[in-house]
């Protein structure tokens, strides 16, 4: 009895189970689809050409240094580097002196010696860079109730990020007429900006680059949109991975090992089982 019990249990859950499957994939097929927009007009990041790609690819220390000046005199109003310290700038090709005086321009926070009450003071090589905001609730007012994500680690964070930052920053502008015209109801919030490379189409972050000329290289570069974009984009795939290129440095010569290893393994093989003859058969 306590057997039949249990199959007539077992009957009942998965009829149960195949009803709630019936339902459902008839709801998904025959209910009207809703952000159908997002999905159509999204458009995945551009191929960009940066001198780190590819497997012989290196570090273009001119436009690193050219995007830690985007990120310093546009980015860091709202975005943190906190995984980054100044030191590491070295890196970049800067000078021991020039690493001090970048670090130098910089508040960050400390204690005064003589009151031991906290101040601000100007940073040292041995600092990270410093927060924007003491913590989300006072990033959040101040940037209606959005988060400025920290931008330490963007680019590994995002799928093919270098190219996703790169396309996002330059990706501004008004709603093409065409999503209009397909779909009439879909508009930009107030508060929020059309996007293409953003998921949802409408990104709460204001075009930080909107302008040509925004910042003034010192190379002399010229500042376009997509310059910038493009630099800065460069500068967070270093801060996010400063050995990439390290990294792929040294594959190829474990590769070359690996392939002579192989060879030998065979050749010795060959050479210790020379002189066994195999039987025949029959």
């Amino acid at each position: 009895m306590i057997r039949i019990g249990g199959i007539l249990v077992g009957l009942g859950f998965a009829v149960v189970v195949l009803f709630s499957f019936v339902i459902g994939a008839y709801n998904f097929a025959t209910e009207e689809k809703q952000g159908a927009a997002e999905y159509e007009f999204y458009k995945k990041p551009e191929k960009a050409d940066f001198a780190h790609d590819g497997t012989l690819g290196t570090w273009d220390l001119a436009q690193l240094q050219r995007g830690y000046q985007v990120y310093k005199e546009v980015c860091a109003a709202c975005h943190s580097l906190k995984f980054v310290a100044f030191r590491d700038l070295a890196a970049l090709g800067y000078t021991e002196d020039e690493v001090k005086a970048l670090a130098a321009e910089w508040q960050v926070p400390g204690i005064d010696p003589n009151t031991g009450e906290d101040i601000l003071r100007p940073g040292s090589p041995t600092d990270n860079f410093p927060l924007v905001y003491p913590n989300n609730v006072a990033a959040a007012a101040a940037n209606n109730n959005a988060i400025p994500p920290d931008l330490s680690l963007m680019a590994k964070a995002r799928a093919d990020g270098t190219n996703y930052i790169h396309s996002l920053l330059s990706g501004y502008g008004p709603i093409p007429g065409e999503l209009k015209e397909k779909y009439p109801d879909f508009e930009t919030p107030p508060g929020l900006y059309f996007n293409q490379y953003f998921p949802n189409l409408n990104i709460a972050m204001a075009p930080p680059i909107a302008i040509e000329d925004q910042v003034s290289y010192a190379d002399g570069t010229k500042a376009t949109v997509q310059q910038m974009s493009q630099d800065v984009a460069a500068f967070l795939t270093w801060t996010a991975e400063p050995k990439l290129v390290e990294r792929k440095q040294s594959g190829l010569p474990v590769l070359g090992f690996l392939i002579f290893a192989t060879i030998l393994a065979y050749l010795s093989k060959q050479q210790i089982w020379a002189a066994v003859k195999p039987k025949k058969k029959g």
